[in-house]
């Protein structure tokens, strides 16, 4: 049987400033036409003002790195149910289905990235900043849409067993 996926994960080097691999990742979901050092510089100008922000505020529940937040962001934001349109006798039920690890992870860049994108007039390194400092305290756009996935997840669960 053929692989699902591409070797793309295996490939992927990480990030030049934080060595890390999800870092680098969501920098190639921001980026676009190919535009890496753009998006490299959007990702590490909004770590950098999140860090500025980290730096005056001291604050206990918060992290002490704008990488440690970032990372807490990403785990506040990821789904870990999502509902997925079945036909089922001639009706469509929204039956919730558990997601992988792959999944929830392109839900959570996709959410974060949509939520930056949607607020206009600001700098796209002010809004990222933003955003991923409100995630970090279960707030913000990206956290909202996965409060109302999980909530409708909940009130489908009666079609649970359509799920195979």
């Amino acid at each position: 049987m053929p692989k699902q996926f591409t070797a793309s994960e295996s490939q992927l080097k990480p990030d030049p400033r934080y060595q890390d691999v999800i870092v680098s990742k969501f920098i190639n979901c921001l980026m676009y036409g190919g535009k890496k050092a753009t998006a490299q510089r959007v990702v590490y100008d909004a770590f950098d003002m999140v860090q500025n922000r980290l730096d005056k505020e001291k604050s206990e529940a918060l992290p002490k790195t704008a990488i440690e937040l970032f990372h807490r962001a990403i785990d506040n934001v990821r789904p870990s149910v999502e509902v997925r349109s079945k036909r089922v006798g001639g009706a469509n039920y929204q039956v919730p289905m558990q997601l992988n690890r792959r999944r929830a992870q392109s839900l959570t860049f996709r959410w974060i990235l949509d939520a930056v994108r949607g607020e206009k007039g600001k700098p796209i390194a002010l809004r990222l900043a933003k955003e991923l400092f409100d995630a970090a305290k279960n707030e913000g756009k990206a956290v909202t849409t996965r409060e109302n996935t999980h909530r409708m997840a909940d009130a489908n669960k009666a079609f649970a067993h359509f799920a195979w």
